[in-house]
């Protein structure tokens, strides 16, 4: 990147804190020059493991005191009435002041959503934030939202949603007129209930590359850049992916332990085996968006460890090359009027 981006981390959530989003950021500032990073937490937990890094490291990252954290187990309410001096909270009034461009946590997903809301305001015509991550596929990766923000979702809403896929595949993956597909039980025009065929009319009267209805094999199938759907459906998809994919790798380690035939076929097969584990790992695909504030927010799994959440980082610097708030607003301006599509 040309000019300095600023990323604020949020070093105390997650299920390690620290012990995992330091070491990440270090990795993440000595693979891009152009990056620097505001670390934000208990000083005393975030100094002693910034020891060992060089003096030109050390001089892109800050360190910002916050005297609270957010547990796994708060309520968004508790969040942001009680811990108003929370890491989470702070690092996203970093970006709310300018003083950082993105802001990456890997904390309690309910907190950090309603935390970004209040904070950073969602962008003008965006009802809700949602949050989308790139799904493994055949074609490489397609992106779904909404996964767990909202669980009840309006047809203006799901209409929201696909404008902000747009723009995250263009400008994350490089791809013209990505194709858009809403999440339903069957292709066909009569399947679902009156919200989809409702949101389904409204993406046909938009400029947007509407594909039509999809079913749930279409999220890794290739057929569409982008899958819309309410957050509770994309939850469950999700976590029963992740579900199958740890359930086939359990299932292949077993068969090649049967026998000794078995083991010295795997054996032979290492280098596919390998391969798949890297394309696959969860790890490298760690850190999904929350799109549609006017502020970039990029949430990593809880359980991360140093490498998911450096890529987490990775992620945030790379939204804020693209602009990825500024392209959603312009592409929802250039929409119809919703009241007159249908």
């Amino acid at each position: 990147m040309s000019t300095p981006a600023v990323v604020a981390i949020d070093a105390m959530g997650g299920d390690t804190g620290p012990a995992a989003t330091v070491p990440a950021a270090l990795s993440a500032a000595a693979e891009n020059p152009a990056l620097r990073l505001r670390l934000v937490g208990r000083s005393g937990d975030i100094l002693p493991l910034l020891e060992a890094a060089d003096d030109e490291l050390r001089a892109r990252i800050d360190v910002v005191p916050a005297s609270e954290v957010i547990a796994m187990d708060d309520t968004p309410a508790e969040a942001l009435r009680r811990k108003r001096d929370s890491s989470m909270r702070l690092a996203l009034e970093e970006v709310k002041a300018g003083r950082a461009q993105a802001c990456v946590s890997a904390g309690n997903t309910g907190a950090l959503m309603a935390v970004s809301r209040f904070v950073l305001k969602t962008l003008p015509g965006i009802d809700r934030p949602a949050i989308i991550s790139a799904i493994p596929s055949v074609a490489g990766h397609t992106y779904m939202l909404d996964l767990g923000a909202n669980s009840n979702c309006t047809a203006e809403q799901l209409f929201q949603f696909a404008v902000m896929g747009t723009v995250v595949a263009s400008d994350l993956r490089g791809i013209d007129r990505p194709a858009v597909g809403l999440l339903n039980i069957g292709t066909e025009a009569i399947k679902g209930n009156e919200t989809l065929r409702h949101a389904g009319r409204l993406l046909e009267g938009s400029n947007l590359n509407y594909t039509g209805f999809v079913e749930g094999h279409d999220i890794v199938s290739g057929r569409v850049d982008v899958v819309v759907t309410d957050g509770f459906t994309g939850n469950v998809a999700l976590k029963t992916m992740e579900g199958m994919a740890r359930m086939l790798a359990e299932t292949v380690r077993r068969e090649v332990d049967r026998s000794w035939l078995n083991r010295l076929s795997g054996a032979f097969a290492r280098r596919l085996f390998r391969g798949l584990k890297i394309r696959l790992d969860p790890r490298r695909h760690n850190g999904a968006s929350l799109v549609g504030l006017q502020g970039i927010v990029i949430k990593s799994h809880g359980g991360a460890d140093a490498l998911a959440f450096q890529n987490a980082i990775s992620t945030a610097g790379i939204e804020i090359e693209k602009g990825i708030p500024t392209h959603i607003g312009e592409l929802l301006a250039r929409q119809p009027d919703l009241e007159k599509a249908v």
